[in-house]
């Protein structure tokens, strides 16, 4: 078969730790409690469950079993449709490249925080010590030499594990690292409930509270939720194809679409777990936005004394192991299409070389990202975006992920339906979830993929459509 010239899983664990590292990342430990924080709450963490089940179900169905129909990476499976919906697969190419620029870039932010706690924890002069967390922070991203540093550490080390393959690389280091990123997240969230005044940090998580809602509030909720579930679960971003593709036959499609919610999502209240309590023990804003994990939560580890330097380190450390998983996700989803293109030409796909100058390209525009400082150094700016960050997110993350998921709901509810039918029954259940996947994914998905994309667009534009 095509697709075992790039690899295959070596076991059912191995897929499901590789695909829920994929999913597991930035978007649960910093999207995911910074959002939550600026949207209220409970409010916001009902409106994502709501979406997971609805939408995010569906669509991890309907990629992973386009991806093992296919045996393709997301160009060539869209295209194995009709030629015609290849450029729906080349959305799924472009939003993992562009999310790698600046993916990595904040993965090397987690890499000098931890070593920065790690510095306090021995009393050298290159930790945090008793600096400000908001000048320590606003000092380092706008050093542009060691900011490129760290950035380019990251990007090496998520080009090596990929060069090791699918099954040597890839699952290697996720079964791995994905049960070592629970238990740091277990040890964190101990800590953080059991602060004094945690209490109102669990209150403002899971007691029912609506006021967000007023209005058309809901509206910007929900394009945040929507948004947050896209990047935390790797939808719309060729991983889920690309990693279905190189499944067996005999893995059960459905079960597998449930389970990497499922964990997805309980990760992300885990990592809300994590943090909330601390910073409402601490006194601080939960609503500080991109900053809380930088800024906020490096107050809290200041303010627990000698204690404080092991559990910042903790953190961070497993912030860089859900990073990197994803960052290697990404960038096989990319690979995998030029490997496809090698295939197509009669050639042997070459992954070194293929690893290697994707990565390199990843490399160019995370330095450049970096070296624009979150928009500190007086770099020119796009699409009426703050910082490079902010542009590369806005097409990504605003624009092609919910795009590639409205278009792909309409294919396979409306113009192919019943495309992967035959692939997803093969296990000897049968497709279970049939009726229920066909109406969501033709009466469900496609609104609310359009609500969530009037809601980035108004969100990243500041247009107040629904103020």
């Amino acid at each position: 078969m095509e697709h075992n010239k790039k690899g295959q899983w070596g076991s059912s664990f191995g897929f499901l730790m590789a695909a829920v590292g994929s999913a597991v990342g930035l978007g649960n430990l910093w999207g995911f409690p910074y959002k939550m924080g600026i949207n209220g709450g409970f409010a916001f963490l009902l409106i994502y469950i709501i979406l997971v089940v609805l939408v995010g179900v569906i669509i991890c169905l309907a990629e992973l079993s386009l991806g093992r129909k296919s045996g393709k990476g997301v160009v060539g499976a869209y295209e194995s449709i009709d030629k015609k919906f290849g450029f729906v697969g080349w959305f799924g190419w472009i939003s993992p490249l562009l999310i790698l620029g600046f993916y990595t870039m904040l993965g090397g932010y987690c890499i000098k925080y931890a070593i920065a706690n790690l510095g306090d924890l021995f009393h050298a002069g290159w930790g945090v010590g008793d600096a400000d967390s908001g000048e320590f922070f606003s000092a380092f991203y706008g050093d542009q030499l060691q900011t490129a540093i760290f950035t380019v550490i990251f990007v090496l080390l998520t080009v090596l594990i990929v060069r090791g393959g699918v099954s040597e690389g890839i699952e290697r280091f996720s079964t791995i690292a994905m049960p070592a990123l629970f238990v740091l997240l277990v040890i964190v969230i101990v800590r953080s409930v059991t602060l004094e005044g945690a209490s109102e940090g669990l209150s403002f998580m899971f007691k029912p509270n609506f006021e967000v809602f007023k209005g058309s509030g809901w509206i910007n909720v929900l394009a945040s939720a929507g948004g947050q579930m896209f990047f935390s679960l790797s939808l719309g971003m060729g991983i889920t194809v690309t990693y279905g593709s190189y499944m067996k036959k005999s893995e059960n499609l459905e079960q597998n679409a449930l389970l990497i919610p499922i964990a997805d999502t309980i990760i992300a209240i885990m990592a809300g777990l994590a943090i909330m309590p601390a910073v409402f023990a601490s006194g601080l804003d939960p609503g500080q936005g991109p900053g809380l994990l930088f800024v906020t939560l490096q107050t809290v580890f200041q303010a627990m004394g000698s204690a404080g330097p092991i559990f910042g380190f903790l953190l961070y450390f497993l912030v860089f192991i859900a990073a990197i998983t994803s960052s290697i996700a990404l960038l096989e989803a990319v690979g995998s299409v030029v490997m496809d293109k090698q295939i197509e030409k009669g050639k042997r796909p070459n992954r070194n070389l293929v690893t290697l100058g994707m990565g390199a390209i990843v490399a160019v525009e995370a330095v450049l990202i970096s070296l624009d400082g979150l928009g500190s150094n007086g770099f020119p700016q796009f699409f009426k975006q703050d910082t490079w960050l902010d542009a590369f997110d806005l097409v990504s993350e605003g624009i092609l992920m919910p795009l590639g998921a409205l278009l792909m709901a309409i294919i396979f509810g409306w113009l192919r339906p019943g495309y992967t039918d035959d692939e997803i029954a093969m296990d000897r259940h049968g497709f279970k979830m049939k009726n229920y996947f066909r109406f969501c994914i033709k009466w469900i998905v496609p609104p609310i993929m359009l609500l969530v994309l009037a809601g980035q667009i108004d969100s990243f534009f500041k247009l107040e459509w629904f103020s």
